[in-house]
């Protein structure tokens, strides 16, 4: 049993998915976890703290790709050189990008 006080389920993220930068239209890094509110994001580039980004990722639904803004909540050293934690909050989830990330995340893949 876990103890976790997260007020949205997170749900790890199998395989590389790839998260873009989207004003840059660099890869930043992929996705760790992935909840309706935030990420957990395995960055490869330096990010600025309590900064905003406009960020695309193909969610693991086979939907096609989701635009969002996120704002750095956190960061801290990852398991690689090189390589850091983020913690993103979403910001202005377009609807259809907010029923994506409910159904995907939720355990027994239905929507709340």
């Amino acid at each position: 049993m876990t103890n976790d006080a997260r007020r949205m389920p997170r749900r790890p993220v199998g395989g590389i998915v790839d998260v873009v930068d989207t004003l840059t239209g660099e890869r930043i890094g992929h996705l760790g976890n992935l909840s309706v509110g935030g990420m957990l994001l395995i960055a490869g580039v330096p990010m600025a703290d309590d900064a905003l980004y406009q960020l695309r990722f193909a969610l693991p639904d086979g939907g096609g790709p989701v635009e969002l803004g996120a704002h750095v909540l956190w960061q801290d050293g990852g398991a690689a050189p090189g390589q850091s934690w983020v913690g993103l909050r979403f910001l202005g989830v377009p609807p259809e990008a907010a029923r994506r990330l409910r159904a995907w995340t939720c355990e027994d893949g239905s929507a709340p």
